[in-house]
């Protein structure tokens, strides 16, 4: 089973870490333009203020969430959209104090949920330390933006393996959410892990395989990085075919991303 509690003091180091790039910063600095398209900083926290929200409600309310999701089904992109920009014009304070409140309430609500519990999301429903995961790999992406936007960067350390593992767990639906068949066969991963040693996944004898820097991978299932910009390889059709798509976060993909145009792509 795997650690929750490790994974939300996790989750809590992920949120803190954005938080010091933000929590200096006035109107003016929350509107710098970040790399994905249309938004500003103010944008970053907003929608992950908003997906909070949708989280409490799917671990608190299942069968409300369910209703209220269903409705957009069809729309998840423009609700992201609506999301985001609730916090464009927010005053600084205003802003960080309910994306603050927000992500302490999920922990919270994903401490006290029932372990083998499935709870509904946009995407496939996931037990509560995968959703946990989630939340942490959410964070530290639009963290990369931020990042990117301030010009900052941040030292990859060991919490990369959770958002990695992410990644490697949705290979399929990756394929799935573009209507293209899921490959039958196994790839193995295996990532040069930041501070040295290898992170692996899948069967050591798999001949589809991917290999490179977990920071590479970990961008690029994000789509925070064009495949071209980044120290990463593929061999056999499956896996060649899955790392164009690669992607660890449920909904559509996103606008693709040009080579050299550093972070920018899905929520």
């Amino acid at each position: 089973m795997a650690d929750l509690g490790g994974i939300l003091a996790d989750l809590r180091a992920e949120g803190d870490e954005l938080d010091a790039l933000v929590a200096g910063l006035d109107a003016e600095g929350l509107a710098v333009p970040t790399p994905a398209q249309g938004w500003t900083i103010a944008h970053q926290l907003s929608h992950l203020a908003w997906t909070d929200r949708w989280s409490l409600l799917a671990l608190r309310d299942p069968a409300g969430f369910r209703g209220r999701s269903a409705g957009a089904a069809d729309g998840v992109g423009e609700a992201v959209e609506r999301g985001a920009a609730e916090g464009a014009g927010e005053r600084p304070a205003s802003l960080l104090g309910r994306w603050r409140a927000g992500r302490e309430e999920v922990r919270g609500a994903l401490r006290t949920a029932p372990p083998d519990e499935r709870v509904p999301w946009f995407g496939p429903p996931m037990k509560p330390a995968s959703m946990a995961t989630a939340r942490l790999m959410e964070t530290w992406a639009h963290g990369q933006d931020v990042a990117d936007a301030l010009g900052a960067v941040r030292v990859p350390g060991r919490r990369l393996r959770h958002v990695a593992h992410l990644g490697v767990r949705t290979m399929g639906f990756a394929f799935a959410v573009r209507g293209r068949e899921v490959p039958g066969v196994p790839v193995r991963v295996e990532l040069a892990a930041p501070g040295g040693g290898t992170w692996s996944w899948g069967p050591e004898g798999a001949e589809d395989r991917v290999s490179g820097p977990a920071l590479d991978f970990c961008l690029l299932v994000t789509r925070r990085r064009h495949p071209d910009d980044l120290s990463l390889s593929a061999s056999g059709p499956a896996a060649s075919a899955w790392l164009p798509i690669a992607q660890a976060f449920a909904g559509p993909p996103g606008p693709e991303r040009a080579p050299g145009s550093g972070s920018r792509g899905g929520p």
